[in-house]
């Protein structure tokens, strides 16, 4: 018995390269110029870039009440969300809120793939209103070819200027707007309008801005291609039933050139009129007829073209479409396809993000609007004093959540004959936080007491609501 023969090929000889060749680690990067395009989804997709940045522009300006109604005040360490008013303490709605747009992306994901990215994503929305600027100052996708071939002249010197001051406009708005999340923004204009701004926001605000300027005017699709994590690992969450953008092959094969007045039948041609025009209003250059490709963000651009394309031909709209591919290979109907959308990932996305929604919303409702801390003085060790007692002395925090001014009464449980030697009424204005220095006594000596630490608490009672929590700490015994 032999081994069997492995056939080897012969090794083809690397071509010597001389002085006019040249290896490149990476393809050149070709410039995409996309085309205008009208339809319904371009419609939704402008709707999304009006409302999103009616939200991020006037968020910062809304008032609740006498202060800014969205407001996350670093500096102070308060981070104010209409009517609540949130301390690092409450750190964990940060971690629930991460939690709800991980699972939100994943259920999202799960039933209409990268509908986020191509009409919600803040590079997309950005994309959008900087390609806009240019087509009204440079022209359509012909006019800017055109002018970018063109040798320099006054037209194009000044063409390219203004689209650039324009560009650099919105990003410097967008700098300042992000940073008025941070600094109350109409301090930050009065700054502004002197010229009085402060290093930290003068950076803030030309990062952002210098950010948004980069990725929006000049790199736009290869951050999504290169850059963006989400077109590389959204295949996890794809399945045969995700609604995708995608081109009916079965319809449009084989694709050719005919008139209108022609028969595709008798010359033995698909719907397709290769007319191109889907690849052209494309924001990443692909072709949607080669298939699924991780760089298509489903703006669905190419199917409104297309769909104006087969209006004018007279065919049947829906060559390329959001659809499914079972819907596609099995020929479901739409009532069909959106039945198959219930399955068994959908359903445990969509209950486990409603059950942390739920949790957190139950949370933030039974809050309490104030928060102690204690911290023991490790400066002040335990002491006798001249009334026959132990005394310890302890540091209090006490936060007001609320946006009235309280009153607090305090006390102290744990050790027999425990009490305090400190004001036990405290007023904390609205959303602000105090420290108050506090001593505590215990008789001595006491033979019920052992040397080392016994475990007390610390009450605060608001005399308003007489709702009141509780604080561990511990009482030191010296030897």
């Amino acid at each position: 018995m032999g081994f069997p023969l492995i056939p080897i090929h012969p090794i083809k000889p690397k071509p010597v390269l001389d002085e006019s060749t040249h290896e490149y680690l990476y393809a050149a990067h070709q410039k995409i110029y996309p085309r205008s395009v009208s339809g319904l989804f371009a419609k939704w997709r402008w709707a999304l870039v009006i409302l999103t940045q009616i939200l991020f522009y006037g968020l910062p300006w809304l008032e609740w009440g006498q202060r800014q109604a969205v407001l996350f005040d670093l500096g102070a360490r308060r981070f104010y969300i209409l009517g609540l008013v949130l301390y690092p303490q409450d750190f964990i709605y940060l971690t629930g809120l991460l939690i709800v747009c991980a699972l939100s992306l994943f259920l999202f994901t799960a039933v209409a793939g990268r509908l986020w990215c191509g009409f919600a994503c803040p590079q997309t929305v950005y994309s959008e209103i900087f390609m806009l600027v240019e087509r009204l100052i440079e022209g359509d996708r012909g006019a800017r070819i055109k002018l970018d071939h063109e040798p320099l002249s006054l037209s194009k010197a000044s063409k390219k200027t203004l689209k650039q001051m324009a560009w650099v406009s919105i990003a410097l708005l967008t700098g300042f707007s992000f940073v008025g999340y941070f600094t109350p923004i109409k301090a930050l204009s009065l700054e502004l309008m002197h010229w009085s701004l402060g290093p930290w926001e003068m950076f803030w605000i030309l990062f952002y801005g210098f950010a948004t300027y980069g990725n929006a005017g000049h790199m736009r699709e290869q951050v999504c291609l290169y850059m963006c994590p989400y077109a590389r690992f959204q295949s996890a969450m794809f399945d045969r039933d995700t609604l995708i953008v995608t081109y009916d092959e079965s319809r449009g094969e084989p694709k050719g050139h005919r008139s209108k007045h022609e028969d595709s039948t008798a010359k033995g041609l698909g719907d397709c009129v290769d007319c191109t025009l889907c690849v052209q209003v494309c924001p990443t250059g692909i072709d949607i007829r080669d298939g699924l490709q991780y760089q298509c963000i489903s703006c669905g651009a190419c199917a409104d073209v297309c769909d104006s394309v087969m209006g004018k031909v007279g065919y049947a709209k829906g060559l390329v479409r959001f659809t499914t591919e079972n819907a596609l290979l099995l020929q479901l109907s739409k009532t069909q396809m959106w039945e198959r959308v219930l399955r068994p990932r959908v359903i445990i996305y969509a209950t486990l993000l409603g059950v942390l929604v739920l949790l957190i919303s139950t949370s933030l409702a039974l809050r309490v609007p104030f928060k102690m801390d204690v911290v023991r003085d490790r400066g002040a060790l335990a002491r006798f004093t001249d009334h026959d007692s132990l005394e310890n002395v302890y540091r209090l925090q006490i936060m007001n959540a609320s946006e009235s001014t309280k009153t607090f009464h305090l006390d102290v449980t744990g050790l027999p004959h425990i009490a305090l030697r400190s004001n036990a009424e405290v007023i904390v204005p609205p959303t602000e936080s105090s420290w108050v220095a506090v001593q505590v006594d215990v008789p001595y000596p006491d033979t019920s007491l052992e040397t080392g630490s016994h475990r007390i608490w610390f009450e605060l009672l608001d005399q308003g609501s007489l709702v009141s929590i509780k604080e561990r700490s511990v009482f030191i015994v010296p030897r």
